[in-house]
């Protein structure tokens, strides 16, 4: 082999290796079966790769010929059979198409079937034979390549976003499959520049794949942390919602009561939460709710009930008992905190300054036997009426003590 070849395949090996190592780096961080899947098929299709340019007897030209021969007519039938039944996983399963499922199960068994059956014909065939052998192997090969792009191009039909960017790994993938067997049976002429077309497109592929692998499993994990999330919490900012801050705000309204105190529920209205959804892209709100849940939080602190009535409505319930200070002191920070500008990111990845427009809330009232919907709708009430206004400290801000059934 000349030098310049052997110098084109111990950097594909370096690329490969270098993968390699993201991918085990990946499989350690995350330890899920999607990870280790993508460590295992680099590794097995990688071999099948190396095998196939001849690098291997170049550096270790000791290694025994039977071996070689099996390595050769069987890794690439294995790469494809664990590549078809990890796409199939990488798609959904059976959960997301039958025939995609059919493609790749039923298809990845076959494939695997025939890869023992060209391990056991190597085992014996005469060496003189092997040739033959190796054309056969090569058209075994191209049916998983055929039936990957058929499974992606169904999946895509079906709707999947990223099925799209996997066909296009697909036919990096049957370049390759065709620039190794190349090479491996050695077809006369095709040179240098062959193979480093190869090669190149070879890394291209693995590259593609892996960061293709890594974006699902990031989606699962996202949509299995969604999954075990409290029902009563908003995903974006982590505050309660819906019944479980109904029942925080009972909770808090009956210790109260207890210690013989009141309570202060105020609400702070956002009423431009969604202006910047055209111009900076359907993500901005997303960045302004958690910008605001945070302030508002450090704003009220952590002894309070802090939660999201629904997406313009924050709501905080202070207990004002000879326990806690009152509470004029904490709506005027919650004020001043929630109406500076907040920087949104947009598309481009420029900051837009958002200027909420706020309107403050509160209701002053003997928790005994309040309805905690009702003390907070008049609150939202308030707090939609006083939009526009500026200074907390308007004589209408906080009520006297009253009692709402």
């Amino acid at each position: 082999m000349p030098i310049s070849e052997i110098a084109v395949w111990s950097a594909m090996l370096g690329g490969l290796m270098t993968l390699l190592a993201l991918t085990l780096a990946d499989t350690l961080s995350n330890r899920n079966r999607g990870s280790l899947r993508n460590l295992i098929f680099v590794l097995i299709t990688g071999a099948s790769c190396l095998v196939m340019t001849g690098l291997p007897e170049v550096l270790f030209p000791h290694l025994p010929e039977r071996f070689l021969m099996v390595l050769k007519a069987s890794l690439g039938p294995l790469a494809g059979a664990v590549a078809l039944y990890f796409l199939g996983n990488w798609l959904g399963g059976m959960w997301e198409g039958a025939l995609v499922h059919r493609f790749t199960a039923w298809g990845g068994s076959a494939v695997l079937l025939a890869a023992t059956l060209m391990a056991a014909v190597a085992s014996q065939i005469e060496a003189a034979h092997f040739h033959s052998l190796l054309w056969v192997t090569a058209g075994v090969n191209m049916v998983p390549v055929l039936l990957a792009m058929l499974a992606v191009w169904h999946a895509a039909k079906l709707g999947d976003p990223l099925a799209r960017w996997m066909g296009l790994a697909m036919v990096c993938l049957a370049l390759m499959v065709c620039g190794m067997y190349l090479r491996g049976l050695n077809v006369p002429g095709f040179g240098l520049l062959t193979w480093v077309f190869t090669a190149a497109i070879t890394v291209t592929f693995f590259l593609m794949a892996s960061v293709l692998v890594m974006l699902r499993n990031r989606e699962n994990r996202q949509l299995a942390r969604l999954s075990r999330m409290d029902p009563g919490a908003e995903p974006a900012t982590g505050l309660a919602t819906g019944s479980g801050l109904l029942s925080q705000v009972d909770h808090v309204f009956w210790r109260t009561a207890r210690r013989q105190g009141e309570c202060t529920v105020i609400c702070l209205y956002l009423s431009n939460l969604y202006e910047m959804a055209e111009p900076s892209g359907h993500g901005a709100e997303n960045q302004i709710l958690v910008a605001m849940a945070a302030r508002i939080r450090r704003a009220a602190g952590f002894r309070c009930v802090v939660g999201l009535y629904h997406p313009r409505c924050f709501v905080v319930v202070l207990p004002t008992d000879k326990y806690n200070a009152p509470a004029d002191e904490t709506v005027e920070r919650l004020h001043a905190m929630a109406t500076q500008p907040v920087p949104v990111l947009d598309e481009a990845d420029a900051y837009q300054a958002f200027e909420p427009c706020v309107g403050l809330g509160v209701v002053t009232l003997n928790p005994v036997g309040a309805a905690s919907m009702d003390v907070i709708n008049a609150a939202e009430r308030r707090a939609m009426a006083r939009l526009g206004r500026h200074s907390p400290n308007e004589a209408d801000l906080v009520t006297e003590p009253m009692e709402l059934r």
